[in-house]
């Protein structure tokens, strides 16, 4: 499938996930794609996702990604993992659809992203995803939550509203404060519950 002009944005997301799994890297899938497993689904072309990539496996993680049609050269994700000062990913562009991966590194001392692996959730999407790992609806508002302060894109507020509609009582609510508040995010978050709640 590799020059396919007709690849569904489906069919992207479980090659990335393929090139993960063959190069045994810890994932999680974030944004609109983990939405849809929590509240409205909505389209996108980009895939965010958490990984944790060890020094060692780099090499093997490249070769996947270029199999797939997807250049990502090592000395791209070594700059990004040395560069401590920003957030930013690993993009990888494939080059016959134009759909994107933005993979966010799980860095030492990130206790948030280290919660966030250890809460992921088993979701099975059906064809052609099948079984893959999410955020947690708590961990996903937080992110957006964070997105925003970061944006202020609306997008983010109508995903985080989605998710408090549809998830309701399920949510722990104890859990999302208590990070916003180590976050610094407690009046947004305040803010974005008392809208939806209509208050």
């Amino acid at each position: 499938m590799s020059n396919s002009e007709t690849l569904s944005f489906g069919e992207f997301v479980r090659l990335v996930l393929d090139a993960l799994e063959a190069a045994e890297i810890p994932y999680l899938i974030g944004g609109a794609v983990a939405l849809a497993a929590w509240g409205e689904a909505r389209t996108t072309r980009d895939l965010d996702l958490v990984i944790d990539l060890p020094l060692e496996s780099m090499a093997s993680f490249s070769r996947e990604l270029e199999k797939r049609d997807m250049l990502v050269p090592v000395e791209v994700m070594l700059d990004l993992i040395i560069e401590s000062r920003a957030d930013l990913p690993i993009n990888a562009i494939h080059m016959f659809s134009g759909y994107k991966a933005e993979f966010f590194l799980l860095k030492p001392g990130d206790a948030f992203r280290e919660a966030n692996f250890e809460r992921r959730r088993l979701v099975d999407f059906g064809p052609p995803l099948g079984e893959v790992f999410v955020h947690a609806p708590e961990d996903l508002i937080l992110n957006k939550l964070h997105f925003y302060a970061i944006s202020h894109q609306p997008k983010h507020i109508r995903d985080i509203a989605s998710i408090v509609l549809s998830q309701e009582d399920a949510l722990d609510y104890d859990y999302i404060d208590a990070w916003a508040e180590r976050l610094g995010l407690t009046v947004i978050w305040q803010e974005v519950i008392a809208r939806i709640r209509g208050k």
